[in-house]
């Protein structure tokens, strides 16, 4: 004689069923990608108003081939490592202008490039100098260039891509250009090895304007971050801010 099976238990059975792959799924999301909420300074909790993903992709994962492709071991591989090749593509572009620029004496090693339809608009380094003007950062400089080329003053059709995270001023700039993402190499206390300093930079992060921005951020992974820090122990015997 057959034992009937409870109604709960088979029930149980079928949640379990539809659950564990979904569980399996997260995971492999949670491993791929991190999303990071700034926290909220009075409450101590994850901000939860952000109206735009911040994303850092987690490179614990990262392989590097012989030819220097990266690559991630991931059930999601083949997507990630599509959008990982186009950023370093781009911010790669970014820092040669990053080098340039302190070659030929323009300014500090900070580059920029502009994308629009996978195709770079304008590619711009930091004028400080060269212009005598403070707020010739490579990022203003390249959002200037951009919207003159373009004719127009809102980029929301475009990217850009940054060397080094961008302070408040060209955080600003790039807000007011309704770009629609942002991906950096090197943070902002990278810079501290040319006399750069990043006070104004703590003072944003978490408060309710970078919380609140319309854009995706994104800091490069894997090489793309490296080589953007690289800049300012290469050039600091070139540049000194003070």
């Amino acid at each position: 004689m057959r034992r009937k099976v409870p109604f709960a238990v088979l029930l149980l059975s079928m949640l379990m069923d539809l659950l564990v792959p979904s569980s399996l799924l997260c995971l492999a999301l949670h491993d791929l990608l991190q999303v990071a909420a700034f926290p909220d300074p009075a409450a101590g909790s994850l901000h939860k108003d952000a109206a735009f993903p911040i994303v850092k992709a987690n490179t614990t994962a990262l392989v590097e081939s012989k030819d220097g492709t990266i690559s991630v071991a991931s059930a999601f591989a083949g997507h990630h490592e599509a959008v990982q090749d186009r950023d370093h593509k781009f911010l790669s572009k970014a820092v040669e202008e990053a080098y340039r620029g302190v070659e030929c004496g323009d300014g500090g090693p900070f580059g920029a490039v502009v994308v629009r339809n996978d195709e770079i608009v304008v590619g711009c380094h930091n004028m400080v100098l060269k212009d005598t003007d403070p707020t010739a950062h490579a990022e203003v400089t390249a959002i200037r260039e951009a919207c003159k080329k373009l004719g127009k003053i809102e980029l929301d059709d475009c990217e850009i891509y940054a060397s080094c995270e961008p302070c408040p001023m060209c955080f600003g700039a790039i807000h007011l250009s309704r770009i629609k993402r942002l991906v950096y190499g090197a943070k902002a206390e990278a810079a501290i090895a040319i006399g750069f300093d990043d006070f104004i930079a703590d003072a944003l992060r978490g408060t309710g304007f970078y919380q609140k921005a319309h854009l995706e951020i994104k800091q490069a992974d894997g090489n793309g971050a490296i080589i953007a820090e690289q800049i300012f122990e290469k050039t600091k015997e070139k540049f000194q801010m003070y």
